[in-house]
């Protein structure tokens, strides 16, 4: 199933720089991984905010439960979900 996703990122005002860091250090790493799998699709940043618009390709729902509680910036996001699916008038045989 394919899932847009839309995430702000809100750090809270005052937060440690090397804390800061290092979360962003692993969210980066996970991110990844998640694109290397051919879970997270697509990356995009929204411009002038700290914020992304993404195309994830999971199972169903409850996986992408799962992989956005465990991105570490998550306490900090607000995320807005919509579930995708094919145009009847697109020319791509390979959406899904």
């Amino acid at each position: 199933m394919l899932f847009k996703v839309d995430m702000t990122v809100n750090i809270p005002y005052g937060m440690l720089a090397n804390e800061i860091d290092e979360i962003k250090s692993r969210e980066k790493a996970y991110s990844q991984q998640l694109q290397r799998d051919g879970k997270w699709r697509h990356l995009w940043r929204v411009a002038g905010l700290y914020a992304n618009v993404s195309i994830f390709d999971v199972n169903d729902a409850e996986e992408l439960h799962q992989i956005l509680m465990a991105l570490p910036l998550y306490p900090f996001m607000d995320i807005r979900i919509e579930a995708l699916c094919r145009h009847p008038s697109s020319i791509h045989s390979n959406d899904q």
